[in-house]
């Protein structure tokens, strides 16, 4: 079957399953008559096991472990529990800290940030891990400049449409041959505004960032 195919049985995107081969957790034949990629129910199955793994936040590597027979799956699931386990208490610490905060700060031009800094370092060298900010933050930063880029392509477009309509009415031109000069740039408007829209939402998912571990 085509990967189409395989992308609506399993709900998974093309660029997942394309990634999955490339770390060599996919391995479908080739048609030999087109050189084409071509699933099998065998693909699909393994394709809903890692959907599954993955939706519990386990490791590509460990996805090859457990495909290779490196670890068994009850290692595997004991490890990632741990990893779970740590990453709620992580959670309750920063709730913690809110709340804390929330009681012993009055005002934000009151807190004494160093102080509950160092209380966090504190907390990291016990193991905790807190946000990321080098993530988080310039996954913002990425999000502003794709918007920032499409709405000046946007703008020089709309203006080229604007002029182009202004001469035609000092000049008049065919009725055709002003739709076909115009009709560029609105569609370079309209893929521009589809290409954001898949770009913030690539952004938002971390994609950018955690790609590695589709």
């Amino acid at each position: 079957m085509k990967i189409n195919q395989v992308e609506e049985l399993v709900g998974i995107t093309k660029k997942n399953i394309r990634f999955y081969e490339e770390q060599g957790l996919l391995n479908p034949e080739r048609n030999p008559e087109n050189g084409y990629r071509d699933y099998s129910l065998k693909d699909v199955e393994c394709l809903n096991k890692i959907k599954l793994l993955r939706k519990i936040d386990v490791p590509i590597e460990e996805i090859k472990q457990l495909q290779s027979g490196t670890i068994s799956f009850a290692e595997c699931m004991e490890k990632q529990a741990k990893n779970l386990t740590d990453k709620r208490n992580n959670m309750d610490m920063m709730i913690g800290l809110c709340e804390k905060l929330q009681s012993e700060v009055t005002d934000y031009n009151l807190i004494d940030a160093p102080l509950y800094l160092d209380e966090l370092k504190q907390l990291e060298k016990g193991g905790a891990v807190f946000m990321d900010l080098t993530q988080s933050d310039v996954s913002r930063k990425t999000m502003t400049g794709a918007v920032l880029a499409a709405v000046c392509f946007i703008a020089f477009m709309a203006f080229i449409i604007i002029c182009i309509a202004a001469a035609a009415v000092v000049d008049p031109l065919p009725r055709i041959f002003l739709f076909l000069i115009l009709i560029i740039p609105s569609i370079m408007i309209v893929l521009t505004v589809s290409a954001l829209i898949q770009r913030i939402k690539e952004i938002k998912k971390g994609e950018a960032y955690e790609a590695r571990k589709y």
